[in-house]
């Protein structure tokens, strides 16, 4: 059984330095590994990001990450994670990365994805250059997702992870005014994850949305913003099929 941590938006400043270090001490005796799915900085500058470093550093597990919108915000990204990288996480922007768990093989594949809403209610790629420009973004995030995860097939995982900022799905977003919905998440990102296949998908970005959800090709969903998991982190179990493939259920610890 693989333990995965996750959590996403804890928006950390010099103002919250240390809030989270007691709970993640305690990860090594609960989880495998520890998602952080994006907005880990508030305005996205350097100062920011060495208090998430040191919140994270020497945890005793391998700590995956991709960056939020928040993180972007002061368009300082590659300072950022640098900045998590010297702390030892993993920082994945359409790419991927391979953990080991005592004989299983863990690959998470990651990108901050982007909005344009979702089936039925969503933008195309016409008109004017900056709403075309829009969605090209939102499918090369996609793009990048589906190719990582295809890769770690190939390479043969065990379990595979989609780790992103924004939503592939609405379902997690319920409780979220609807109209904010294409800013939110893509249904690019649900395609790129039942093309390419995973076990599970963790996203954060909605703090007002539920954790529950799946794509239509039946992939988990969790929608793990601390605002809506209301911790430190949520640990979900993943049990390891003879090899990647098998459908594997997704359970919260």
């Amino acid at each position: 059984m693989i333990r995965i941590a996750a959590v996403g938006d804890i928006h950390m400043s010099p103002e919250t330095r240390g809030v989270l270090r007691p709970a993640f001490d305690t990860l090594p005796e609960c989880a495998d590994l520890l998602l952080l799915a994006g907005d880990l900085t508030r305005h996205g500058t350097p100062e920011e990001a060495r208090v998430v470093a040191d919140e994270i550093r020497g945890l005793g597990v391998p700590v995956v990450a991709v960056l939020g919108n928040h993180d972007h915000h002061d368009d300082r990204q590659d300072e950022v994670t640098a900045v998590l990288r010297d702390a030892g996480a993993e920082v994945l922007e359409g790419e991927s990365t391979v953990v080991r768990v005592g004989d299983a093989r863990v690959g998470v594949a990651g990108t901050k994805g982007f909005g344009g809403g979702f089936v039925g209610a969503s933008a195309g790629e016409f008109g004017e250059p900056v709403m075309k420009e829009f969605v090209r973004v939102s499918r090369r995030c996609a793009d990048g997702l589906r190719a990582s995860l295809e890769k770690l097939a190939e390479e043969g995982c065990d379990v595979r992870i989609a780790l992103t900022h924004y939503s592939p799905v609405p379902e997690t977003l319920a409780g979220e005014p609807p109209e904010i919905y294409p800013f939110l998440g893509s249904y690019l990102l649900a395609e790129a994850i039942d093309t390419a296949g995973a076990d599970l998908a963790v996203h954060g970005h909605a703090h007002a949305g539920t954790e529950h959800g799946m794509t239509t090709g039946g992939v988990k969903v969790r929608n793990v913003a601390q605002p809506v998991i209301g911790r430190a982190f949520h640990v979900y179990h993943l049990p390891v099929r003879e090899r990647v493939g098998a459908a594997t259920e997704a359970t919260t610890a």
